[in-house]
């Protein structure tokens, strides 16, 4: 089959297409300002991508379309679609779906599917999960939002039968892990994008309110949620943290399957012990021990989440906790990008006021009192831009000593929305609407043993590399 996918750079696009490429697909995709890690990895995989939406690529005669949910009917101002291809498929009556239909179709049809759901941490708890698997000889396939650093891929489709079967139902089918996203599917079905996966083991890690565009308020989302615990067949299981008062109103609402519980005390998997060496405690008996490089109190619960999923396959949490001590992350999670004189540039995907707020409790955590916070970080995602939870962001920023924002496309003050820090040269916030002048400010308030952490779930314009060559020119 030849499949032709419009918004291929997206991380769950780009995903799907080496998935496809692998399974002996032949896979073509088309997309509009492209940035790493996704399209080194797309080029790598020697998949052809188109730049831009034109309809001149209905000559490509694929099979199927496959339409990402970057791609709508709008029209710019002078009435013109912003994404003539599709018009042109529509038109012409071609044969389209979704991407998360035609993975559960394609891909995930007859596997023990083990999906990651939550506002904050999927792609970290998702890769641990996978990673857990790994070490413990299961060989399982995994599609995630990011690139985890043990797999070196975001996306794979692993062993076609388990090498070790469960006793469960199914349990010599091959496992599959996946990054279960609540946002929409495609500008045709509006559903969240995990009620096409069928889970057998579904994680509920976490549940605020998010996707500002998309959503009208947490009940809105969490009813997309008890739509993803409907989908758990009886002889599957739900993974929740029981610390959140969203996911318990989802679960009131209707399961049907086994429930396994994490994060409380009173919970069947919970923990004992700082974020970085803890025990792991199963049923209030201690089961395992974790010590490994990362850090917060984020990181701990997305530990139990994977610990608590790959129980439900057979992986003991002894084994879960070992295959952790050797866990690298995901890139862009913390990653450390370079020191220059002294000074630590960090990459880190965080754009909710939440994860900001845990990323830098972390590492405020890991480095001590002594050390400087810089927090850099752009408002990038359809939430933020539209300003619905900047009362949020002085509360997020609380644990650096200096915050500096990218303000370009807000259509808010963030100026006033930081001013309980104090805004202005020589006061804790700093504002600017492009990247050059965010690289002065920062470069001229940095100073040995500084840490600068860049926030964003976009590319950032650069900013990382532009500031190691201030820095390096300062």
């Amino acid at each position: 089959m030849h499949i032709h996918i419009l918004g291929i750079c997206g991380t769950f696009m780009g995903g799907l297409a080496a998935l496809a490429r692998e399974a002996g697909h032949k896979v073509t995709g088309c997309d509009a300002g492209v940035y790493p890690p996704m399209s080194d990895q797309l080029r790598a995989l020697g998949i052809d991508l188109i730049e831009g939406f034109g309809a001149d690529q209905l000559a490509l005669q694929p099979d199927m379309f496959v339409i990402g949910n970057v791609v709508s009917r709008v029209r710019l101002p002078d009435g013109s679609p912003k994404f003539p291809l599709m018009e042109a498929i529509l038109d012409a009556g071609l044969p389209y779906t979704s991407g998360p239909q035609w993975l559960a179709e394609h891909v995930l049809q007859g596997r023990h599917v083990l999906a990651v759901a939550g506002t904050h941490g999927k792609t970290t708890t998702t890769s641990m999960l996978a990673w857990i698997l790994e070490s413990a000889g299961q060989q399982p396939g995994f599609l995630i939002g990011g690139v985890p650093l043990n797999f070196g891929v975001s996306a794979r489709l692993g062993a076609p039968r388990r090498p070790s079967p469960g006793s469960a139902p199914l349990g010599d089918a091959p496992l599959f892990v996946i990054e279960a996203d609540e946002y929409d599917t495609a500008f045709f079905d509006k559903r969240s994008k995990f009620v096409h996966y069928r889970p057998r083991t579904a994680v509920l890690n976490n549940l605020e309110f998010d996707h500002a565009d998309i959503f009208d308020n947490l009940a809105a989302i969490e009813r997309q949620f008890h739509h993803l615990v409907r989908t758990v067949p009886p002889s599957g299981r739900v993974v929740v943290n029981g610390l959140e008062e969203s996911l318990t109103r989802v679960l009131h609402t209707g399961c049907w399957s086994e429930v396994s519980s994490f994060g409380e005390a009173v919970s069947d998997f919970s923990a004992e012990g700082d974020p970085q060496a803890f025990d792991v405690l199963y049923q209030g008996r201690k089961a395992a021990r974790v010590e490994w490089t990362l850090t917060g109190v984020h990181n701990q619960l997305n530990a139990l989440a994977a610990i608590a999923a790959a129980h439900h396959v057979g992986v003991s949490p002894e084994q879960a906790a070992t295959a952790l001590a050797t866990f690298q992350n995901v890139k862009r999670r913390m990653e450390l990008r370079g020191t220059v004189k002294g000074v630590a540039v960090y990459d880190d995907f965080a754009h909710h006021p939440t994860a900001l707020r845990t990323t830098l409790d972390g590492l405020r955590r890991s480095l001590g009192q002594g050390a400087r916070i810089l927090a850099v970080f752009e408002p990038r995602s359809n939430t933020m831009k539209l300003g619905a939870m900047k009362a949020q962001l002085p509360w997020a920023l609380e644990p650096a000593d200096l915050a500096f924002c990218h303000t370009a496309g807000l259509d808010w003050d963030a100026a006033q929305a930081l001013a309980p820090l104090g805004v202005g040269p020589g006061l804790r916030a700093q504002t600017a609407a492009d990247i050059n002048t965010l690289v002065q400010q920062v470069t001229a308030a940095a100073r040995p043993g500084d840490h600068i952490v860049c926030m964003s779930n976009g590319g950032f314009g650069g900013i990382h590399a532009k500031l190691l060559e201030s820095l390096q020119n300062k």
